[in-house]
């Protein structure tokens, strides 16, 4: 039962890490982002498609937590 453990430990870190990086990436292009000169439609898309990678880095990161907290 240890070793189970102890790949389910392994597993969470590697999982937890990779979504760590995503929301690290995402701020990342935000400042990227902010860094253009374009118009304000552009501004208001380039918004919108960072809250849409937020939220789906977040449903990732509730899957995580909820994947190994069932075990």
């Amino acid at each position: 039962m240890e070793v189970f453990e102890y790949k389910q430990d392994y597993e969470w870190q590697s999982d937890w890490q990779i979504i760590v990086s995503i929301f690290d990436t995402i701020d990342y292009l935000k400042s990227l982002l902010k860094k253009l000169n374009v118009s304000y439609l552009r501004e208001i898309q380039q918004k919108i498609l960072i809250l849409n990678l937020q939220k789906y880095a977040c449903s990732l990161q509730n899957y995580i937590i909820e994947k190994y907290s069932k075990v």
